[in-house]
């Protein structure tokens, strides 16, 4: 399956919610699902109530398309997490957030994760001094993101953070502007990550 490259206010519309796909845009009047909320389809008006697969399964792809990952990487993602110990959900919503491109975006150095994906692969990111353009990167604790020396890399950067002013880094990333970095201070916990899902759902899903 290839990447999604359709209209993202299209995804939000058929998910019956905001993904919040398109950044800083979506909190304003602009924003498609504001204007028309329906479901996309001639047939968007009138579905039936979804079974209770069907809710597992809308929870799985409302997260999948969050962090904009594909099926088969996002199942290895849920194998990870339920190889570890704790609560499988909290964990996999860990491992979602402490992506680099996620945390690229956390830090308001993008306005969307799409945007963050793509500054990654562009090689304007390093971690701990090292250039690093893998968007799936995992990020631990205490590791450095950073903003590569070329004047584009800052000036792309600061332009972002311009864009994002509004909008606070979690407190489990911390941010210093002047100089362009973020420091993954803790693991983020399930009470620090704010998305639209039941993940308990999208484990029900994938422990059948």
């Amino acid at each position: 399956m290839a990447r999604y490259l359709g209209p993202a206010c299209r995804l939000c519309r058929a998910e019956g919610t905001k993904l919040f796909l398109k950044g800083p845009r979506c909190n304003t009047p602009k924003c498609a699902f504001e204007r028309r909320s329906t479901p996309p389809g001639m047939h968007g008006r009138g579905r039936q109530k979804p079974t209770e697969y069907g809710r597992q399964l809308r929870e799985k792809q409302k997260l999948r398309r969050i962090y904009g990952i594909l099926e088969k990487q996002f199942r290895l993602y849920f194998e990870r997490a339920a190889r570890k110990k704790g609560i499988t959900g909290d964990t996999l919503l860990a491992l979602l957030e402490t992506r680099l491109d996620n945390i690229v975006y956390r830090a308001g150095f993008a306005s969307s994760r799409q945007l963050a994906r793509q500054i990654v692969r562009h090689s304007h990111i390093t971690v701990n001094g090292r250039m690093v353009n893998i968007p799936s990167y995992q990020v631990r604790a205490n590791d450095v993101i950073g903003v590569a020396g070329r004047e584009a890399s800052r000036a792309l950067v600061k332009a972002q953070l311009e864009l994002t002013a509004g909008t606070p880094a979690p407190e489990w990333l911390a941010v210093n502007k002047d100089e362009l970095t973020a420091t993954l201070a803790r693991i983020p916990e399930r009470n620090d990550i704010q998305v639209p899902v039941n993940v308990s759902l999208v484990v029900e899903l994938y422990s059948k």
